[in-house]
């Protein structure tokens, strides 16, 4: 009898030792599968699972464009969002295929880059009926009128009068220039006006010519157009090429260079790890450029569509800051200058606190 109950009472210690074991084992499984509650972090994310984004942009095809889409999967992929990216190349048809595919796809939030047309504006009006939140880069200014939507820039007013200040203040406000640019794109008509506003202000800027076409092969064709309007004009005619894009920047810098026309010197806008090698070439006639860190805006685009996931308040509008970049600045380093050590000659360059709350640092912390 007293053996029997011995066993009985083993085998009750057995049973709950394995069931105990088996709950440990649970526990640590649970725990590896995220199943944590993170102190401090908004509740749709406190688990530590995040959301499905998908990021379209109508332009492509340039090495802006890739930091841009490597700033938004690097600081969501840092917070544990699944994200996808799409480039449509500059096709209309495309972009407006991917953004009706990622709304019938289910995705929670959407970042958008260029858009530029009233069909983006239903879109968006489409996606938002659907409870996805949109973030808008570089796009109408009508979206704005949408509940929910952040449309954010680079501040395109302070990159086109930086670039332009300081071509006034080089020709003490005496220049034949070329123009370069591209109607169309929200982004651009907004350069656009501070080009002529600078035009007018200062009767002594001469506008010879100009090109603009956004396309895959954008600095190729502006490579050929500003060959031929270097061989209409003799040496000595132009002074500066106004570029309000890199890609159009790119292109000039080659056809000076194939023509032997150094003393046109380039301003710009846009600045990527192609434009500084650019720069930095010898006897480049880029001097100057005006831009905002394109991986950056990246990030904080994606922390703002976060912060929307989350439930919390966003602006309705977000401009990022603008900063002018000199050749002399480049070749004065000790080393070739890219986007990683740029942050070295440019103070606080790369750089923003912006929409990063704890909660989001308390994710990244979560997903290292």
């Amino acid at each position: 009898m007293k053996k029997a109950k011995w066993l009985k009472a083993t085998g009750v210690a057995l049973a709950a030792s394995v069931f105990l074991v088996g709950c440990g084992a649970e526990d640590e499984a649970n725990e590896a599968q995220g199943s944590v509650e993170l102190d401090g972090v908004p509740e749709r994310f406190a688990s530590g699972e995040g959301s499905k984004v998908k990021v379209i942009r109508k332009i492509g095809g340039d090495d802006h464009t890739a930091q841009f889409l490597a700033g938004v999967q690097e600081e969501g992929q840092a917070i544990g969002f699944d994200v996808t990216t799409f480039t449509a190349n500059g096709d209309t048809a495309r972009y407006h295929d991917a953004i009706d595919q990622a709304i019938n796809d289910n995705y929670d939030g959407l970042i958008l880059s260029h858009g530029d047309d009233a069909a983006t504006y239903d879109a968006v009006e489409r996606a938002r009926e659907e409870g996805i939140e949109v973030v808008a880069f570089d796009s109408i200014s009508e979206l704005e009128d949408i509940d929910g939507v952040t449309l954010t820039s680079q501040d395109d007013e302070a990159l086109a009068q930086l670039a332009l200040d300081q071509l006034v203040e080089d020709f003490d406000g005496e220049a034949n220039i070329l123009y370069l640019w591209v109607d169309g794109f929200p982004p651009m008509v907004r350069r656009n006006n501070v080009y002529e506003d600078v035009l007018s202000e200062n009767p002594g800027i001469n506008e010879l010519g100009r090109f603009g076409v956004a396309a895959e092969d954008t600095s190729t064709q502006t490579q050929n157009a500003v060959s031929a309007l270097l061989n209409q004009h003799g040496e000595g005619e132009i002074d500066a090429i106004f570029a309000t894009w890199d890609a159009f920047a790119i292109g000039a810098a080659r056809a000076i260079q194939e023509a032997g026309r150094e003393e046109v010197k380039i301003y710009g806008i846009d600045v990527s790890n192609s434009d500084l090698e650019v720069m930095q070439q010898e006897n480049s006639a880029w001097e100057y450029t005006a831009a905002v860190d394109p991986k950056l805006v990246g990030s904080v685009n994606l922390r703002i569509l976060a912060k929307k996931l989350a439930g919390e308040d966003t602006p309705d509008t977000y401009d990022l800051e603008a900063t002018l970049i000199s050749r002399d600045q480049l070749l004065e380093a000790n080393e070739p200058v890219n986007m990683v050590n740029l942050a070295d000659i440019i103070p606080g360059w790369g750089e923003t606190d912006a929409f990063e709350e704890d909660w989001i640092k308390t994710l990244k912390d979560h997903h290292e």
